[in-house]
């Protein structure tokens, strides 16, 4: 019979992932495609993905945490802990470094749009890294669902 820890991992799992993919991939488009001002659907973006990180770190912790006490020094061996290890590396970087570094181009580009100013460049470019990061994670994350049994 599993124990209450396994089936929260489980739960846990599911929102992680689950919010990974539908902000990703279902509201942030919806935003940019839906309203005319791109700034204000970048800033509601923005604040979603940040709201993603923190349930990816918490998950994160929850889940290295419980397969370290639920299998010892054995949960080094499993791909799962590993997969989850990845995962929170990307989410750190990506809301502790990326997410900074593009914050600081648009504020450098203030009062212009950072897209209609001299950094555009370099912003496109950090924020195709964030994406492939991203892109990274939620196939890390599929991986995980399907390994979560």
């Amino acid at each position: 019979m599993p124990l209450w820890s396994d089936k929260l991992a489980l739960i846990v799992v599911t929102a992680w992932v689950g919010a990974l993919w539908t902000v990703g991939y279902l509201v942030a488009p919806t935003l940019f495609n839906t309203l005319e001002n791109r700034q204000l659907a970048g800033v509601l973006a923005g604040k979603m993905f940040t709201l993603v990180a923190y349930v990816g770190i918490g998950a994160a912790f929850y889940l290295m945490i419980h397969r370290l006490v639920r299998y010892g020094t054995g949960a080094l061996r499993q791909g799962f802990f590993w997969i989850v290890l990845a995962m929170l590396l990307l989410v750190l970087a990506g809301h502790f470094g990326i997410q900074p570094l593009l914050a600081s181009l648009k504020a450098q580009a203030m009062p212009a749009d950072v897209m209609q100013s001299i950094f555009a460049d370099r912003f496109r470019t950090w924020h195709g890294v964030s994406s492939i990061a991203y892109l990274v994670e939620s196939v890390l994350g599929l991986i995980l669902v399907l390994k979560a049994r």
